[in-house]
């Protein structure tokens, strides 16, 4: 019976995001294609381990219950369907409901985030990453981390602003006029919204979401961490008005480091724009890099 994900915040994820998959991928890179096959095969009844986004999966399909299906997770995976057979033993063992599942056989995997209207898009590969941006849709790439993860089982994810929930019209003035003529064009552009950038629909998904809760007890806590400071932090408030879009915290650092602070608000998972950025919040909490925007034209 013919079925869809209409109401439905859609994830799609890789297998390597999923799970720590490093030793296999070691495999892969120092021996080759068939050696990487021969050895997910003899091991797959070994159980993988969770990976970066791990957590952050669990936590979104703990949103599901009996009344409603609120989020669908899919695998979207370079594997071959004989080699993603350990992947799904270890979904099943992690008792995670991910049913769907795209085996791409060592091509690029992200043009299916089309048909599965994906609203999110998280992959170790930042070359998928990448065209799935260029396609219009928010990815990307989990970097490696060690951080502890938040323990309780409210999920909390964290966002830059320019170039990842909004666009990058305020840092091109940055990155080509300076600090003076940034604070300045986004004073006097203050109650102008600002255009919504790739993470905008994503973050208007897990609002409606939490629409269905109870305001006082949330299970989805969401923060605006930025390096904006004052005068510039007003468009972003009037900007999240205009969109009529909840953020729980707004943090505006004024240039600091982020790290401290992602620790301190728990998060699951950040989102940013500037490797520097997200250099610093890998050592505190899981960190996902968007290679969006005029930051990352030359890389």
């Amino acid at each position: 019976m013919p079925t869809n994900f209409e109401g439905k915040l859609v994830v799609a994820i890789s297998s390597r995001a999923l799970f720590d998959l490093e030793e296999s991928h070691r495999v892969f890179d120092e021996e080759g294609i068939e050696a990487y096959c021969k050895y997910q095969i003899e091991h797959e009844e070994d159980l993988l381990d969770p990976g970066v986004a791990f957590d952050m999966v669990r936590k979104l399909l703990a949103l599901n219950g009996p009344e409603r299906e609120r989020v669908e997770v899919i695998l979207l995976s370079r594997n071959s369907a004989d080699t993603g057979l350990r992947v799904f033993n270890s979904i099943r063992h992690h008792d995670l409901e991910i049913t769907r599942a795209a085996f791409s056989g060592g091509e690029s995997p992200y043009r299916y985030v089309a048909p599965f209207g994906a609203h999110l898009f998280l992959s170790s590969d930042s070359g998928d990453v990448r065209a799935a941006l260029d396609a219009g849709y928010a990815a990307a790439t989990i970097l490696p981390s060690m951080a502890g993860q938040n323990p309780t089982e409210e999920l909390r994810i964290a966002f830059d602003g320019d170039a990842v929930l909004f666009s990058d019209e305020a840092e091109r003035v940055y990155k080509s006029k300076g600090l003076d003529a940034f604070q300045n064009s986004e004073k006097q552009s203050a109650k102008r919204p600002l255009p919504g950038g790739p993470f905008r629909e994503f973050l208007a998904a897990l609002h409606q979401i939490q629409k269905d809760f109870d305001a006082d007890k949330p299970p989805i806590r969401t923060a605006l961490v930025t390096a904006r400071s004052a005068p510039a932090h007003e468009r972003v408030i009037r900007t999240l008005r205009a969109w009529d879009i909840r953020i729980d915290e707004a943090i505006f650092l004024g240039g600091l480091a982020k790290g401290e602070f992602l620790k301190s608000f728990g998060a699951d998972i950040f989102f940013d724009d500037q490797t520097l950025h997200c250099d610093s919040a890998a050592r505190h909490v899981a960190t996902g890099h968007v290679p969006h925007g005029v930051a990352n034209e030359n890389s």
